[in-house]
Formats: C-alpha cells, sequence, structure tokens
C-alpha cells in the first residue's frame, strides 16, 4: 500500500494546492489565459497522473471512486489542449476536486486501517 499511499497523498496535495489557487476567482477570471489557468491545469494534471498510477486492486477496492474518468481527463487536458471546455474545468476544479479530495481521504483511511488490522 505504500506507493499508492502516496499517490493518493499526491492527489490530496494537489487537491489542496488547487482549492488554494482558486481561493476568492470568479469564473470570469479563470476564463482567461494565463498563469492562473495554467497552474490550475497543471495541479489537474498531477492529480490525474497519480490517480493513473494507483494499483488496480486497491482501485477495485474502491469502486466509488471515478479512478478511469479522472485519469481519462488527465489525457484530454494533456493530448486536447486545445480542445478543452473551459467551463467544465471550472467545474471539475471547483466542485468536482473537493468531492474527489474528500473520497481519495475516506479511502486512504480505509487502507490505512486496513493495513493495521493485518498486522
Amino acid at each position: 500500500m505504500r506507493r499508492d499511499e502516496l499517490r493518493l497523498r499526491d492527489v490530496v496535495a494537489a487537491a489542496d494546492t488547487l482549492a488554494e489557487y482558486l481561493k476568492g476567482v470568479r469564473q470570469e477570471q479563470f476564463q482567461s489565459p494565463g498563469l492562473l489557468q495554467d497552474a490550475i491545469l497543471r495541479q489537474l494534471t498531477v492529480v490525474g497522473e497519480a490517480i493513473y498510477k494507483v494499483s488496480r486492486p486497491l482501485q477495485s477496492r474502491h469502486p466509488n471512486v471515478p479512478w478511469l474518468q479522472v485519469a481519462g481527463f488527465r489525457h484530454r487536458v494533456i493530448h486536447d489542449y486545445f480542445g478543452l471546455d473551459l467551463d467544465a474545468v471550472w467545474r471539475i476544479g471547483t466542485v468536482e476536486m473537493p468531492r474527489l479530495r474528500s473520497e481519495i481521504l475516506a479511502v486512504l483511511a480505509a487502507e490505512i486501517a486496513q493495513d493495521l488490522l493485518d498486522v
């Protein structure tokens, strides 16, 4: 679980950074190309990459987490950058990421508790 734990913690850290970047930002501000938009997309890429590398057994133990969708979004950011729907990116950053962060924290808690039981 150690490698998975680190990846899950990367997701939480990126979600926290993303929340910090978005604090007090309006959607209109995000829509303008620049550093803010780049920084947000970078954190979403980090989340997707970390999720993509979480082991399949752990993913299968927690089917409520949208593993494939998150990893798939990362691929879209990287490979279809100019085709991104910025309204969707905004929704993901402001609505979906806080929800995903909570789900990942629950996965971490469950996995750590299971590791303790297995000792």
